[in-house]
């Protein structure tokens, strides 16, 4: 049973005018699809998975993170632990977004199942480019029109 549910975008990005920056690059890069903004790991995860924690409400939905790593309440670690420790969003794309380059916290990020990592550079061009490579992205996991 494949059916074509538009990708919902959770994005999760304390710091607003970095929030406003990812949305309209993304809009740029011809992605029309909805974008949910948490500002931190509580409230995203409490969307991710549930009241209850199962993940099941979001069992069948395609969604895609944007996870950013410095949140004020946890750590985007944390988040993406949980999104790929659940049988229900295991399969959802996270794309950690941060400003660190420290490679061994990319690595973590890889080995816990991160897709794309993108460091967050003050270079408005270089994010805009990343965040065009993510709209590519999308058109290689095939995300149906939105009608």
């Amino acid at each position: 049973m494949n059916d074509a549910r538009p990708v919902t975008i959770i994005m999760i990005e304390d710091d607003e005018g970095h929030a406003r920056l990812i949305e309209k690059n993304i809009r740029r890069a011809g992605v029309a699809n909805e974008i949910m903004a948490f500002t931190n790991g509580t409230d995203a995860l409490a969307h991710l998975l549930g009241p209850d924690g199962t993940g099941l409400v979001n069992k069948g939905r395609q969604l895609l993170v944007l996870l950013d790593l410095n949140l004020p309440d946890m750590t985007g670690i944390d988040i993406l632990e949980k999104v790929k420790g659940n049988e229900h969003t295991k399969r959802s794309p996270v794309v950690v977004l941060t400003t660190t380059d420290d490679q061994r916290e990319i690595q973590r990020c890889y080995d816990l199942g991160a897709n794309v990592y993108i460091t967050k550079p003050v270079d408005y061009d270089g994010f805009a480019n990343a965040i065009r490579q993510l709209g590519l992205f999308f058109s290689v996991m095939q995300i149906p029109e939105a009608e």
